[in-house]
């Protein structure tokens, strides 16, 4: 088995928002289960945002805030935390604190 056969894909839970100065959306996550994601896979990747009333919206991770310091692979793994500025399809305003974010394919493969 390679190493991606036996990691569980992470799933994110969101911790707090901000909005972001651009018109984008700051999301403060923490692993919530899974192996943590490295910045070469969270980088222009697609999440779906899931709501606990069972809301989802589709997000694209278009950066990452460099307040507190520059996110790195080995950061990421220490804290089990990222925070990621996203863009998106629908009303990534709606996206709060206890939401949970899940990877899915890129648009142009699916």
């Amino acid at each position: 088995m390679t190493p991606s056969e036996t990691t569980t894909p992470a799933i994110l839970k969101v911790i707090d928002t901000l909005d972001h100065p651009h018109g984008n959306r700051i999301l403060r996550t923490r692993v919530l289960e899974g192996t943590p994601p490295t910045v070469g896979e969270l980088k222009n990747s697609w999440l779906l945002a899931r709501g606990p009333d069972g809301t989802e919206v589709e997000i694209r991770v278009v950066g990452f805030p460099v307040f507190g310091g520059k996110l790195s692979d080995a950061r990421i793994r220490s804290t089990g935390r990222v925070d990621l500025v996203i863009g998106g399809n629908g009303d990534v305003g709606s996206i709060s604190r206890t939401w949970r974010l899940y990877r899915i394919e890129p648009r142009a493969t699916r």
